[in-house]
């Protein structure tokens, strides 16, 4: 656990979801980190490339800070994860957690029916849809009929793509919007 032992990470914050529904998109990550429990706020760790994505990809007309996150849900972009327990990796996560995080999952996109649930990172839809090998984009047939189910890739400081790259596939979402 990298330095931290279980009592240490069980002390923090869950976050809260940013969801409601006529959503545009619901961004959906792996489980907030550290540093996001600790702010409250989802994408918070400095290293992560989420809020420089959305504005080079098109979705803010300027670069959105981690702490006005809340803002973004009246443009139609919420927030959510496959599990609420805060971890330092997602490797931490039990496949118990898993298990019941999809079948949250699955309750919310019935729910709240965003246009588009994007799935920040390919591990994340695996989990949820229980499918392997999918490339980015749209995938067919969704697990929740009538909502585009969108892969990206995950936006941590950890992943080493190319920002132009990731820019590019988080471009292709506005095709799907209304």
């Amino acid at each position: 656990m990298r330095g931290r032992d279980d009592r240490q990470v069980a002390e923090y914050e869950y976050i809260m979801d940013h969801v409601r529904e006529g959503l545009r998109i619901l961004f959906v990550g792996y489980n907030p980190s550290i540093r996001s429990s600790e702010t409250g706020h989802h994408y918070a760790n400095p290293t992560n490339k989420f809020y420089r994505i959305l504005h080079e990809a098109g979705f803010t007309s300027r670069l959105v800070k981690p702490e006005e996150d809340g803002e973004l849900l009246a443009m139609g972009f919420g927030f959510t994860n496959i599990v609420a327990r805060p971890t330092v990796a997602a490797a931490d996560i039990t496949p118990e957690e898993y298990r019941e995080g999809r079948r949250i999952l699955q309750e919310k996109l019935a729910l709240y029916r965003p246009q588009v649930a994007c799935f920040v990172g390919k591990g994340v839809y695996e989990q949820y849809s229980g499918r392997k090998g999918m490339g980015w984009g749209s995938q067919l047939p969704p697990v929740t009929p009538g909502i585009v189910e969108y892969v990206c890739p995950s936006s941590s400081g950890l992943v080493r793509m190319k920002l132009e790259e990731m820019v590019e596939i988080y471009k292709g979402i506005h095709v799907y919007l209304s």
